[in-house]
């Protein structure tokens, strides 16, 4: 059985943060892209997690629909990995597998006031300063051909205080409890939002985690190939009919 990948990008990127997976996952399983409200195709939207939950539920559904049937994969990176931990509380059986990806800490004390003071900055300095700021340091760090493509999907940084007050107040480790699929916990190994991982295994014993040397936060940038091919061993291992995981997750 095929498996049917739903991306959800992290915080002032759009869905345009995936460009370097698509090629490594053309051909072995199926993609759809989620710009979440606020951000790319979006940007109009305002944000609220109760919004992100919708717009990913038809994105999933649609997932599920297709013919012949697919397993889907729910996947968020940072901002989306609590969207998607939020879709997967208010929809426990809705799932075949989902992934958070350098979303494993619990947002309060020290590591919320970071992001707090992220979008602090992010107002006082504006969005036509950051916008340079952000390519300077991105193409700094990654070469053209991986970054440009990230690069052209925009940066959306309006609404990044609404969307990391939203998430410092609603999302924990217990709302994986419920969740009735595996779960990925896929982190950067220099990645300081890893920190709560065993907090997140306690609540949700189904959970797992993999590791990726080399990568920081944005381990799907740092890492591009051993990001996609955890994902495709992940969903591989669900789809795999002789193991029935897929559907035992959703009843059948």
């Amino acid at each position: 059985m095929r498996a049917h990948l739903v991306l959800v990008h992290g915080s002032r990127l759009a869905s345009s943060q995936w460009a370097p997976q698509l090629p490594l996952l053309r051909g072995r399983v199926d993609v759809t892209l989620v710009d979440l409200p606020g951000h790319g195709t979006r940007a109009a939207e305002a944000f609220t997690l109760d919004r992100c939950v919708e717009v990913v539920d038809e994105a999933v559904r649609a997932a599920a629909r297709t013919v012949p049937r697919r397993v889907v994969v729910l996947v968020g990176h940072s901002l989306g990995g609590y969207a998607a931990m939020t879709y997967a509380a208010a929809h426990p059986d809705a799932l075949d597998g989902l992934v958070l990806a350098d979303s494993s800490a619990t947002p309060t004390g020290p590591g919320a006031a970071v992001y707090r003071g992220v979008a602090a900055l992010t107002d006082r300095v504006g969005p036509t300063r950051m916008t340079r700021v952000n390519d300077r340091v991105l193409r700094r760090l990654y070469p053209a051909e991986r970054i440009e493509p990230v690069i052209a999907g925009g940066y959306y940084f309006a609404p990044t205080g609404a969307a990391w007050r939203e998430v410092m107040a609603r999302c924990r480790p217990a709302m994986l409890r419920a969740v009735e699929c595996p779960v990925l916990l896929l982190n950067g190994r220099f990645d300081q939002m890893r920190l709560g991982a065993r907090a997140f295994r306690r609540a949700c014993p189904r959970a797992r985690e993999v590791v990726l040397p080399g990568a920081g936060h944005l381990a799907n940038l740092d890492q591009p190939v051993a990001f996609a091919e955890a994902l495709l061993r992940f969903a591989e291992e669900i789809a795999e009919p002789s193991g029935g995981v897929a559907d035992s997750a959703r009843g059948g």
